[in-house]
């Protein structure tokens, strides 16, 4: 198959049996390894997305680490090559289509193939919607939204069957938030749309499965800034009264990126304490 606008060249997924399916059976655990697996995860210079790329790395991908703060990147990847993983960097703005496409040249050129996208770049504002300029609104779509669709088009268009994207959302998306939180919380809710229309146009022709993962609240740089007020509040909107750790998201994450969820397309794994529950 012939991608029409990149002109790259992609095998189409093979027949199967309606009822059987492909036929690779395997032990249950060895469905989460990433072995042999090149994973771009974006956002990655901090927070969850550095977190997503040791998950990955310790499951046994190559992980691609892209974020705009490449020497941040360099730390990051000195500390997973001292474990014995394999792990390069890009410089990107996922805001601008060109720097997505450089970024996957570079990974193409580097391992010469991308399996997963974790397209976890975000930018979190809270403004008052009538006090929001648009600029500022703008600059959450460009990055939140628009970035997304520029990084799952360009890596689909080099991506084999079997391959994943995992877009990162919110559950803001979802429910209201704590904060005056607009554009965040309109730009996560389109991922998802988005999420489902890209997981249909690629699954049967490309055989590339599409999922979103909603985070609630988890412990990171971003949440160490809220207010002991507000943290309270959070907190007691979900089941178990405290944030989340970064290991349960990553497993969620592994599980969708991997081929444990090979049967799993077009849906958002919410992981977020029961908080949408109330």
């Amino acid at each position: 198959m012939t991608d029409a606008m990149s002109g790259t060249t992609t095998p189409s997924p093979p027949p199967v049996d309606p009822r059987t399916g492909p036929q690779t059976e395997m032990p249950v655990l060895e469905r989460f390894r990433m072995d042999g697996r090149v994973v771009v995860v974006t956002g990655a210079s901090s927070g969850l997305g550095a977190g997503f790329a040791r998950a990955l790395s310790s499951a046994g991908a190559t992980v691609v680490l892209a974020a705009r703060r490449k020497e941040r990147l360099e730390a990051l990847a000195e500390e997973l090559r001292s474990r014995g993983a394999l792990a390069s960097t890009v410089a990107c703005d996922v805001a601008d289509p060109e720097s997505c496409a450089a970024m996957v040249r570079a990974a193409m050129d580097e391992h010469g193939r991308i399996d997963v996208l974790v397209n976890n770049a975000g930018l979190g504002t809270a403004v008052p919607a009538l006090k929001e300029r648009p600029e500022q609104f703008r600059a959450v779509v460009d990055v939140n939204l628009n970035g997304v669709f520029w990084a799952a088009k360009e890596c689909a268009a080099v991506m084999g069957p079997g391959s994943s994207i995992v877009n990162v959302a919110s559950v803001l998306g979802l429910t209201a938030g704590f904060a005056p939180q607009a554009a965040y919380s309109a730009t996560k809710a389109a991922v998802m749309g988005l999420t489902r229309d890209l997981a249909s146009q690629w699954g049967s022709r490309r055989g590339i499965r599409v999922n979103s993962l909603a985070p609630g609240y988890f412990a990171s740089e971003m949440t160490d800034e809220i207010p002991e007020k507000m943290l309270a509040d959070i907190t007691g909107k979900t089941i178990f009264g405290r944030l989340g750790r970064q290991a349960e998201l990553d497993a969620a994450l592994l599980f969708l990126a991997s081929d444990a969820a090979s049967f799993v397309t077009g849906t958002t794994l919410v992981v977020d304490g029961g908080m949408t529950m109330h």
